[in-house]
């Protein structure tokens, strides 16, 4: 931005209002900080590649708060950064795909919640056959919960190796699935 020009702000509509709203809304519910969660919704509905100053102005947020999102959502893969011609600011866009994006958080979902939380029913079931106790109710439930989480690895890596398209088209045909599968 050249010297003495001033970031603008984002004319929000009321649509756009309840949108970034929501989504905060929302993001607390997913374990996301609101504030995180309506930058994400405000990249994701602007047309244009926004600077860390217009999402603070346009959402009326301290540019600390502003920058310590962005970092989140970086970390996340789903905002970048982007550079404007004519511009030295640096800009950011987040994905424009949501089935893409939906990816992108079911990955970093899986690298920080589902490892840890198999790596951790691995270990603890490997400390009980270790030990004299006789704790065969808890030795069962541990069992079935990691049957369950191995189950459920299995068909995110089925799903890893299916294209988008194939996705949303197995997602549109549940009837047909049903029926397939005797529901």
């Amino acid at each position: 931005m050249p010297p003495g020009e001033y970031a603008k702000t984002m004319e929000l509509t009321e649509a756009t209002k309840n949108f970034i709203v929501h989504w905060g809304e929302m993001g607390t519910k997913w374990g996301i900080n609101r504030t995180v969660a309506q930058i994400h919704a405000l990249l994701f509905i602007s047309p244009e590649p926004l600077t860390a100053k217009e999402i603070g102005d346009t959402l009326a947020i301290a540019a600390s708060t502003v920058s310590t999102g962005l970092r989140e959502l970086q970390s996340w893969g789903i905002v970048r950064t982007v550079h404007v011609f004519g511009d030295r600011s640096d800009h950011f866009v987040t994905m424009g795909d949501v089935w893409e994006m939906f990816r992108v958080v079911l990955d970093e979902r899986k690298r920080r919640e589902m490892d840890p939380t198999l790596r951790m029913l691995h270990e603890t079931l490997d400390t009980l056959e270790a030990t004299e106790e006789e704790d065969e109710h808890t030795r069962q439930k541990l069992n079935e919960m990691l049957d369950f989480f191995e189950t459920m690895m299995s068909l995110y890596a089925q799903l890893q190796n299916l294209s988008t398209s194939t996705i949303k088209r197995t997602a549109k045909m549940g009837n047909i699935l049903n029926a397939l599968v005797g529901k």
